[in-house]
């Protein structure tokens, strides 16, 4: 259409100006604007016509005033009106649109459909509309869109490679354990994930990749044949029973299918299953645990930050059935509300879990279970499930006790004294939350063994934090030696111990152990496991204290360490401190260890002032505490702590 030009000087020469005589609008009528000189016209096209323009790969879609468009006649008195309405000219299509903003958005769903090119236009069509890109090896097509998906388009979400490489290490681990192990990737999208299994595992696993949408199985074929694999397609769930029926697949056939994932985890049972929904996971638990194997492995990620990380709390309510708050160990929290909600649909089909892997970082919560058959382990995991009794004011925390006795003052339950110095309510109760281990020393050493043997460099920094946050010390000097002989032996059948590893985990020469030695060594477990994991942690710099200098975490580690505690650093937060030190003796170590900012240049170290200033700071940091305390709390006649203190205002330790 003339409307759309590069340039205004192109816009121009369709008028012919000439500085002596009047020329009208070419894209205007005459009874809307009247022909006028050179210099008229020219402002008038530049302000009128090319500033409120949409502009698309170096065109301008002008908009147009000419009776292209016309708008629905309005009768007023025995007149009748009929008005040329203003709008503009698709450029890839005929479509005419009223509004810019609408225009624009119009131009914006062409491009996600790979649309580029206009359909009116004798002109060679594109070779292809896809863009490929490559990770780990593998090439996967994907739409112009792949970051900002619509719902008929595939999604690929390049920052969830580390989620990626995760999961493939927990699966290498569960193929060195049994061959040939049949995965499957419930929500496939692009089929990045199942194509990196079958690809670097091979004859070791049966992978099938699944998806509702026909645009993304059609790509999941295509890349399979961009990546050389052959593919076995199952459409109907007629079609795919008669395949299972059948028997004798190929392993090196990728099996994909066209159903609901809740239907093919119906239909079939598998070793290995990952959920990775948009969203919240809990629709599909049920089906997830009803036919997985025994000793299988179930890992699902949820996208559901906002609910999780207690930005919408009536959500994380409706979705997970727990009420909560936003705390500073808010990451870990979404990781136990997740892993109690998998524990729960475990439960319902007699089965019991074993907790591998926890993360939760920016984007999503992966968690990893392990799947325990039996309604002996199902009532073990569900007696894990526990309400937290959060302190708001020093932000102390501690599981409830097991029983359902009422008590009759719950406060006494936390190690804090804030409900007795302070006036109202100073506590909430969170959850229900799972209260057990959140990591599995063993099989993160074996994924850190795998990681290293198929060069995953991205998820090694990880592993290695989680190997020391599960074992609860400070980081060591990992040696890729020491990790491939550890591995050998646990190949070999030899028990390893380690604190986070029930005994069904252990396999000799492939095979299951026999009753008695798995009962021994739930009873050598048992024992081992007398210290508990430390639950939660502690970020230094909520703890602070203000006008003094904080010691070096790493330093502070060390300090926590010689009190005689156990300390590691967490992957929840980067400033976080996992320990088993009450918060108060957490607080005087940190006070020990801090140099008032006046005295900038004293070595790190116990500050050493007189006795009388010395108690006169602590008589007066305590008067100012208790008064800055009762005036936040004057004027709530509630009597409940305010939730915006806690977040938003460092505590105060002078009463400590």
């Amino acid at each position: 259409h003339i409307s759309i030009q590069r340039h205004l000087a192109d816009l121009e020469k369709l008028a012919d100006l000439k500085e002596d005589e009047k020329k009208p609008c070419p894209l205007c009528p005459e009874e809307k604007f009247k022909a006028c000189y050179s210099h008229k016209l020219h402002r008038h096209l530049q302000n009128l016509h090319w500033k409120v323009s949409v502009a698309f790969e170096g065109y301008r879609m002008c908009i147009c005033h000419l009776p292209c468009h016309p708008v629905k006649p309005n009768l007023i008195g025995d007149q009748t009106f009929s008005k040329m309405g203003a709008h503009y000219h698709c450029i890839i299509c005929s479509a005419t649109i009223t509004r810019r903003t609408d225009m624009i958005g119009h131009i914006n769903r062409h491009v996600n459909k790979g649309e580029t090119e206009s359909r009116f236009i004798t002109i060679p069509a594109p070779k292809s509309s896809h863009e490929v890109l490559k990770e780990s090896a593998t090439d996967v097509q994907v739409l112009p869109n792949y970051s900002t998906p619509q719902k008929t388009d595939s999604y690929f979400n390049p920052k969830m490679k580390l989620n990626r490489q995760l999961i493939f290490c927990a699966l290498a681990v569960l193929a060195e354990e049994r061959k040939p192990i049949e995965c499957l990737d419930a929500f496939g999208a692009t089929g990045i994930m199942g194509l990196q299994w079958a690809k670097h595992l091979r004859s070791s696993v049966k992978v099938t990749i699944n998806d509702c949408n026909e645009n993304s199985v059609t790509m999941i074929q295509e890349n399979c044949h961009l990546n050389k694999m052959k593919v076995k397609l199952h459409t109907k769930e007629q079609d795919y029973d008669e395949a299972m029926g059948d028997g004798g697949e190929n392993s090196d056939t990728i099996e994909v299918t066209k159903m609901d994932a809740n239907v093919i985890m119906h239909l079939r049972s598998f070793d290995f299953i990952h959920l990775d929904p948009f969203g919240t996971s809990v629709n599909y638990l049920d089906s997830a645990f009803r036919n997985v194997r025994n000793l299988g492995i179930v890992s699902l990620t949820s996208t559901d930050i906002s609910s999780l990380y207690a930005k919408a709390q009536h959500v994380a309510l409706r979705h997970y059935g727990c009420n909560i708050v936003r705390t500073e160990y808010y990451k870990e929290l979404a990781a136990r509300i997740v892993i109690a909600a998998v524990t729960r649909a475990a439960a319902r089909c007699n089965k019991g879990i074993e907790v591998l892997l926890a993360v939760a970082l920016e984007h999503f919560v992966l968690v990893v279970v392990r799947v325990l058959r039996g309604p002996s382990p199902a009532d073990d995991s569900a007696k894990k499930i526990r309400y937290l009794i959060h302190c708001q004011w020093c932000e102390e925390r501690i599981f409830q006790k097991e029983g359902n006795m009422v008590e009759e003052n719950p406060y006494q339950q936390l190690p804090c004294d804030c409900h007795g110095s302070m006036p109202g309510k100073t506590a909430v109760v969170l959850g229900p939350l799972w209260s057990g281990a959140l990591f599995n020393t063993g099989f993160l050493r074996r994924m850190l063994f795998e990681a290293v043997q198929y060069g995953l460099d991205e998820a090694q920094p990880l592993l290695k934090t989680l190997v020391c946050e599960a074992d609860c010390t400070t980081l060591k000097h990992f040696s890729i030696h020491s990790l491939y002989d550890e591995n050998k032996q646990e190949e070999c059948g030899v028990y390893i111990k380690t604190p986070n590893t029930t005994a069904e985990s252990y396999l000799v020469h492939g095979k299951r152990k026999s009753d008695e030695v798995i009962r021994n060594a739930a009873k050598r477990q048992k024992s081992e496991n007398s210290a508990e994991h430390p639950a939660f942690y502690y970020n230094i710099h909520r703890h602070s204290i203000k006008g003094m200098n904080m010691p070096k975490l790493n330093k502070f580690l060390n300090y926590l360490s010689e009190a005689g505690y156990r300390v590691s650093r967490t992957h929840f937060d980067p400033m976080g401190v996992r320990t088993n030190a009450p918060l108060a003796q957490f607080k005087t170590i940190l006070m020990k260890y801090s140099t008032p900012t006046y005295l900038g240049g004293q070595a790190e170290g116990p500050v050493h002032l007189p006795e009388d200033v010395k108690a006169g700071e602590q008589v007066q940091a305590a008067a100012d505490s208790k008064a800055e305390d009762a005036e936040f709390l004057e004027d709530d006649k509630s009597g409940v702590a305010p939730a915006m203190f806690t977040k938003d205002y460092p505590t105060h330790c002078g009463a400590d």
